[in-house]
């Protein structure tokens, strides 16, 4: 199976008793669709609870919520224009 070829070892030994190519496609697709539904959760998470605070200097909080927007981006995610 070419599939599992291409599969680190540690991943080889979990999926290589799976029975078909489809079956291993469909259990790895779920899996990593999982994981990116996961992080962009997070990635909003942090835009939702993002405040600013007195304690820290404006231009750093500034380039934390830069990277904030970055990473939404990244995520393929884009912001509604009611918060641009």
């Amino acid at each position: 199976n070419y599939v599992l070829n291409g599969l680190s070892n540690e991943l080889y030994n979990v999926y290589s008793s799976v029975g078909s190519a489809k079956e291993l496609w469909d259990a790895l697709e779920k899996k990593y669709k999982t994981e990116d539904a996961g992080a962009k959760k997070f990635v909003v998470g942090k835009f939702l609870e993002f405040k600013m605070v007195d304690t820290k200097t404006v231009v750093s909080q500034v380039q934390e919520f830069q990277l904030i927007l970055h990473d939404i981006h990244a995520e393929g995610m884009s912001l509604s224009e009611s918060f641009q």
